[in-house]
């Protein structure tokens, strides 16, 4: 594996797999890697010969108030899995070589970044559109490959390639959980050991409202006021949303089917986590 921290030695190193016509495959993280982020990974490298792998703490995307600053960073142990799951490339460059003085320029989405986290997070999906798109044309894959997870941004990435042309596939991978449900997040390292176990509620809630959609109930109501049940139980957990939806348009969905996506926002304890499952349909976007 080739640690490459400017863009023209990652551009010049790339020329030759290209030339073979073998595929490129992009990863793009912000670092902390878990079995998640390795599973993103397999798939790529399913996809394509040569896989990219990016690391860098995305600045554009967090808020004044929010965890740039604290943010899990392990360069050094992020490598060493990375290559064990055999990325060709890593692409760890500093902030000033993405964003350089002067910079004009900012991808801003619609309409589908004003609700849910873009609600909580104004101008997050600008930063995180901003970021992938110079991704996109520095590194030129066939083939990108995002979690679940974090849906509405793999959408809104979807949307972005569609609009503005990209020659690229764009993967969504399903979740990847622990064995007590919670979501692998390199968040859930800010988590005390007791709102760790609190943080099970998410996955609790979602999976009630899977197995009530399994045994016949199809009403988006009902299904949410289960789910804000399972939730109330943990007083200390903080619901942002919890809503059943379309899992491409993200519009509420006022009748569940197979496909539809139910997602969660809360907080547990200072750290802000989301979750999401499919219903009736293992993997139906990916």
């Amino acid at each position: 594996m080739q640690i490459i921290e400017r863009i023209e030695p990652l551009r010049l190193a790339l020329e030759e797999p290209r030339r073979g016509g073998k595929g490129i495959a992009l990863v793009p993280t912000m670092g902390a890697l878990h079995e998640g982020h390795l599973a993103l990974v397999d798939r790529a490298r399913e996809r394509a010969h040569t896989v990219v792998m990016s690391l860098f703490v995305n600045p554009l995307q967090f808020g004044p108030n929010e965890d740039f600053a604290r943010y899990p960073r392990d360069r050094e142990g992020d490598a060493r899995l990375a290559e064990s799951r055999r990325v060709d490339f890593l692409f760890a460059p500093q902030p000033d070589e993405l964003y350089r003085a002067g910079r004009a320029i900012s991808v801003v989405p619609a309409a589908l970044a004003s609700r849910w986290d873009g609600a909580s997070r104004p101008g997050h999906f600008t930063g995180v559109l901003t970021v992938v798109a110079k991704l996109f044309n520095i590194v030129q894959p066939d083939v990108a490959v995002f979690g679940q997870k974090d849906i509405q941004q793999a959408m809104l990435i979807r949307a972005m390639v569609r609009d503005l042309d990209f020659p690229i596939r764009v993967v969504v991978a399903p979740t990847v959980r622990e064995k007590d449900g919670v979501a692998l997040s390199s968040r859930n390292a800010y988590l005390s050991a007791v709102d760790r176990k609190r943080a099970r509620v998410l996955s609790r809630a979602l999976f009630a409202m899977r197995d009530a959609f399994d045994a016949g109930e199809t009403s988006s109501a009902a299904l949410e006021t289960l789910g804000n049940t399972v939730v109330g139980a943990e007083p200390t957990v903080k619901l942002e949303y919890l809503a059943v939806m379309d899992a491409v348009s993200l519009e509420p969905a006022p009748i569940a089917t197979a496909g539809t996506l139910v997602a969660i926002a809360a907080r547990v304890g200072t750290t802000r986590l989301i979750d999401n499952i499919i219903l009736g349909d293992p993997d139906p976007i990916g």
